[in-house]
């Protein structure tokens, strides 16, 4: 984890267009979270919080887990400055030791494209959801143009949906919400 590109970036993250998409990701976040005020919620990968801790309020608890201390740290500095009372914070690499954590609702945004086996991580969180849980994944839809050796160029639906069905899911709705520029890798 010393090696973790986004301990590097950390400090600089929270960039005005990453605030901005993030507000956008959490409009289609929030309109799925209807009627879950009894729920609790795991936002795998989620940063400095931009998504999880806004959508706080929906739920009765948010765990943020990423694997970079350093995205954590502004993120529980987040929670205390605006007394964000059900959110908690946990340093943890689901695809290298899978938790003994359960929760109603999981939530990847803009970290799936990062995880090389992707399978591996949706059979994990699937195993994390309690029963009739919620998984929901905020990423990009499968650019040619986009080429690096240590993220995945998106995703096609129906390739990820295959994928969530083997990794145990029942049910799946996809849609793109959102068309920008510049925005995946530049």
């Amino acid at each position: 984890m010393e090696n973790n590109i986004f301990n590097q970036v950390a400090k600089r993250y929270d960039s005005e267009k990453q605030i901005e998409l993030a507000k956008i990701i959490v409009d289609e976040v929030r309109a799925a979270l209807q009627n879950s005020k009894s729920k609790t919620l795991i936002d795998y990968g989620s940063g400095t919080g931009l998504v999880g801790l806004d959508v706080a309020s929906q739920v009765s608890s948010v765990l943020l887990v990423d694997s970079s201390k350093e995205m954590l740290d502004i993120a529980k500095e987040k929670i205390s400055r605006k007394g964000i009372a059900n959110s908690k914070v946990l340093l943890s690499d689901f695809t290298e030791a899978p938790p003994e954590l359960k929760a109603d609702i999981v939530l990847m945004s803009l970290v799936l494209l990062h995880i090389p086996d992707t399978k591996k991580i949706l059979q994990v969180l699937f195993r994390i959801l309690n029963d009739g849980g919620k998984l929901i994944i905020v990423d990009f839809d499968k650019n040619d143009q986009v080429s690096h050796s240590k993220v995945l160029n998106g995703f096609t639906h129906e390739s990820l949906k295959k994928t969530l069905s083997e990794a145990g899911f029942k049910s799946t709705k996809i849609k793109t919400f959102y068309r920008g520029k510049q925005i995946f890798m530049n």
